[in-house]
């Protein structure tokens, strides 16, 4: 099972954290009409090709991409701060993916509480990650960068004994 299954680090993107102060359903109505799309409930995604908004937090969305059309959107109701620098992404696919994510952890990675689309904040061996599922077979985890080293390491070592 666990032989198909990889941990990439991903290159750096733009990441940029949205926050909403005031007016949020204002701002929520500017924000569905310049981008398109509604901001996402909480622990979802929404996007299109240019930007994808993760929420993880009531007043908080992980944004990737290109954040222009929402910086002119905010005006004095919220902030968009960039974040990337201190974020490493892995892109954790194949067959055993959910199982790997328990180790060091203790969460639902059911493809029912963690469905393609979905997003959760978590503790994963005592580090505060983010995870996106991006398909049946994916998911990324947003890592804080001082830590990304030593749990893809962790990720390394537990990954054979997975299946065992």
């Amino acid at each position: 099972m666990t032989d198909a299954t990889s941990i990439i680090a991903l290159p750096a993107a733009p990441l940029h954290a949205l926050e909403i102060w005031s007016n949020p359903q204002d701002l929520a109505t500017r924000v569905h009409k310049a981008l398109g799309f509604a901001l996402p409930p909480m622990n979802r995604s929404a996007g299109n090709a240019a930007i994808t908004l993760l929420r993880y937090e009531p007043t908080v969305w992980l944004v990737e991409g290109d954040t222009s059309v929402l910086a002119d959107t905010l005006g004095d109701d919220g902030a968009l701060t960039a974040i990337g620098g201190g974020i490493v992404r892995f892109r954790i696919a194949g067959p055993g993916w959910r199982e790997l994510l328990l180790e060091g952890g203790v969460f639902d990675t059911s493809p029912a509480a963690l469905p393609v689309g979905a997003t959760a904040a978590t503790v994963i061996d005592h580090v505060g990650v983010r995870l996106f599922a991006t398909s049946e077979d994916a998911c990324i985890v947003y890592v804080p960068a001082s830590y990304a080293q030593s749990l893809h390491h962790f990720w390394e070592e537990a990954l054979p004994l997975l299946g065992a």
